[in-house]
């Protein structure tokens, strides 16, 4: 999957050299192309920005370099792409959202700064809003790595086993449930006896209870959203008992 960046600081993107993107990029599962406003300038000072329309504090990201910026990006490769905006304003990014956009041959991933971007520039080339979290960031250069980060971990071949990405929290709308790993006994602490029974189906019913209720007790809101079955209301029943 090809993802063209257009940013102030391409150089902030080396974090994804790094674990699971880095080996992705060297496989050749994703390739990143960065297109930086600076460089569609025409004035000897390479402005990208300018004050507020109305007055106000800061400064807004200009049409034009964001435009030639975007424009040079879409025609840099044939396959047809998708502009998304990084902002506070857009849709909430969660796992629905990320596997939509893993379905995108080519995403062009725009990380404004300051201000944010002239609406214009919204109305004309952006074809999606994508916001992390209701929280402003200095840029949207940080976004754009959560997104790049978590499409590449839904890509064949992405992991080291294929069926973790399956099992992630909110794949099927839960958290997910706890892990444990060596050693068995730490201080007072021990793994739980069903993890070392060997018995795979009991060890499947007692990760789906887990995570019924790890997402009841953390995240309720989330149950909202999806339609239990009469087996997962028994277990999330199970476990508010035994937690009473």
């Amino acid at each position: 999957m090809r993802f063209d960046i257009i940013t102030l600081f391409p150089d902030m993107f080396t974090a994804l050299d790094c674990g699971i993107t880095g080996r992705a990029k060297e496989n050749g599962l994703i390739t990143l192309d960065f297109w930086n406003p600076r460089d569609y300038t025409k004035d000897s000072y390479h402005k990208v920005d300018d004050s507020p329309y109305g007055g106000g504090p800061g400064m807004v990201m200009l049409f034009e370099p964001m435009q030639l910026a975007i424009q040079a990006a879409r025609q840099a490769d044939g396959e047809q792409a998708s502009v998304v905006y990084l902002t506070p304003q857009g849709k909430l990014l969660d796992q629905n959202l990320v596997t939509n956009l893993t379905t995108k041959k080519r995403l062009i991933l725009l990380a404004g700064r300051y201000e944010g971007i002239d609406e214009r520039l919204v109305k004309h080339e952006v074809d999606a809003e994508v916001s992390i979290g209701d929280y402003v960031l200095s840029g949207g250069e940080l976004a754009a790595m959560v997104v790049i980060d978590a499409i590449t971990r839904q890509l064949p071949g992405a992991l080291g086993d294929a069926d973790s990405a399956k099992q992630d929290s909110f794949v099927d709308g839960l958290l997910d449930y706890p892990h444990y790993t060596r050693p068995e006994l730490i201080g007072e602490h021990n793994v739980p006896k069903i993890l070392l029974s060997g018995d795979h189906t009991a060890i499947a019913r007692w990760r789906r209870k887990q995570a019924l209720g790890r997402t009841w007790a953390r995240r309720p809101e989330l149950l909202a959203k999806i339609e239990l079955t009469a087996a997962d209301s028994m277990l999330l029943n199970e476990f508010i008992k035994e937690t009473k």
